[in-house]
């Protein structure tokens, strides 16, 4: 069943394991007394499935929708049953699967890139893992990119250091280019940085984000943010932001002056709609986000505000006992109480406790000034949250569908397959909308 939860902590932490198309009642909060009414009916598709532990596991989930509409997945495929670099010569492969029909039927699972652990004749080939994607608003071209190599994030340095690997499709995602690493044209940027040479860069997994405004060069500008662990081995993060989808790629801002710093986490980035710049950094009980403000648009220069944290304490977004990367995603709306135009943030989170609950939250940005002139106001006060999983969840990523819909997809113990033990998940797919996530509240606004 799907219940969308007041935010309040008293809520949350009374948060209950339902089942799916059960319209069983929910016995607290404001709910108590009340008869149920009957819950949608989801479609989900087992997108990557993992039914028994003999199966390869999945992990990290990516999708992207090209300009005809077609849903583009990629996601690892954990031979090693690791994160990449954690074991010596470890292979993950990256696999994908297509749908051009919103959702409702996919291709068969195909091989974006194998890893050749043992066999590899290069350190990049050993491992492909933890991908991001972005498809060109303009053109059949896709971009993805993901971290490569035989060492892991926390084990990098300067001189030794997890690849950045870069993937093009210019057929709507129906073939891929040879994988590029791009790491040294990115890594050398910081070298004479306050906080360089780094250890170690991380380029989030998930969705690369692409502007709907900015195009000062060849394509709309596309912005990835990245997880960064300097000299010092302090964790932080920086957006990269690109003018030619990807062929090269700049720190946003001033390269001394990180979106997070020492709080910081796995990363994911949207653009607000008075054009400043969004990024929500993963960290334990909810996320911090912060806001770029460009000076200049054409050179990428700017400055960022103060990272704020979203939490239990200012009704933010609440993740019990947990730590988990999500997507944040911005859709414009009409608020059907009143008929108001504004826009819907929307952050995928585990509610919890601990990594299970995948839930979307959402906050009203009706308001420049009350929601979002400052990481404190976006941070505080969020307007409710749907969980779409009972069970053992982790990541999620989110996409806006030409049907108008919210592609959502996220890991999940849904065959009672421990991901602790075997090392991913199985990854599923649903197809929301504005209605059901927001229980009526809010329909989407054709800009």
């Amino acid at each position: 069943m799907r219940r969308g939860f007041l935010l309040s902590l008293v809520t949350l932490m009374g948060v209950t394991t339902l089942a799916y198309g059960c319209t069983k009642p929910d016995n607290s909060g404001d709910d108590a007394g009340k008869t149920p009414q009957p819950q949608p009916t989801v479609e989900r598709t087992d997108l990557f499935a993992v039914k028994t532990a003999e199966d390869i596991a999945y992990r990290i989930p990516s999708i992207a929708v090209t300009p005809e509409g077609r849903l583009i997945s990629v996601v690892d495929y954990r031979i090693v049953r690791s994160d990449i670099g954690v074991v010596n010569n470890g292979r993950i492969d990256l696999h994908y699967r297509t749908s051009d029909d919103n959702g409702h039927t996919w291709s068969d699972t195909q091989v974006l890139i194998e890893g050749k652990g043992a066999e590899a004749t290069d350190f990049m080939s050993v491992g492909y893992g933890d991908p991001c994607i972005v498809a060109d608003r303009e053109s059949n071209r896709v971009l993805v990119m993901s971290c490569a190599g035989n060492v892991s994030f926390q084990n990098g340095t300067r001189q030794r250091h997890q690849n950045i690997a870069r993937f093009y499709s210019d057929d709507g995602g129906q073939t891929w280019s040879a994988p590029e690493d791009i790491a040294e044209s990115i890594y050398s940027q910081f070298d004479a940085s306050s906080y360089g040479p780094v250890r170690s860069m991380f380029v989030a997994s998930g969705r690369i984000m692409q502007s709907s405004t900015v195009k000062v060069g060849s394509h709309y500008r596309l912005y990835c943010a990245v997880l960064v662990r300097d000299r010092m081995a302090t964790h932080m993060n920086y957006v990269l932001f690109s003018d030619d989808f990807g062929g090269s790629w700049e720190v946003l801002g001033d390269i001394n002056q990180p979106a997070v710093y020492n709080t910081a986490d796995e990363p994911k980035v949207e653009e607000l709609p008075n054009g400043t710049i969004l990024i929500s950094s993963r960290y334990n009980g909810g996320r911090y986000y912060n806001i770029f403000t460009y000076d200049d648009v054409v050179s990428g220069k700017g400055s960022w505000d103060k990272a704020q944290f979203s939490g239990a304490n200012n009704n933010g977004v609440t993740a019990i006992e947990n730590s988990t990367n999500g997507e944040v995603v911005i859709i414009p709306v009409v608020r059907n109480a009143d008929n108001e135009d504004m826009y819907l943030l929307f952050q995928s989170i585990p509610l919890g406790p601990q990594r299970a609950n995948v839930g979307i939250y959402y906050k009203e940005l009706a308001s420049e000034i009350e929601d979002y002139i400052s990481p404190y106001e976006l941070a505080r006060d969020w307007d409710g949250v749907l969980q779409i999983s009972t069970l053992n969840s982790a990541y999620s990523t989110m996409i806006w569908q030409k049907d108008n819909n919210l592609g959502v997809l996220y890991e999940e113990e849904t065959y009672g397959v421990s991901a602790h033990a075997y090392g991913g998940y199985n990854i599923v797919y649903e197809s929301l909308s504005v209605e059901e996530i927001t229980e009526g509240r809010y329909s989407y606004r054709a800009e």
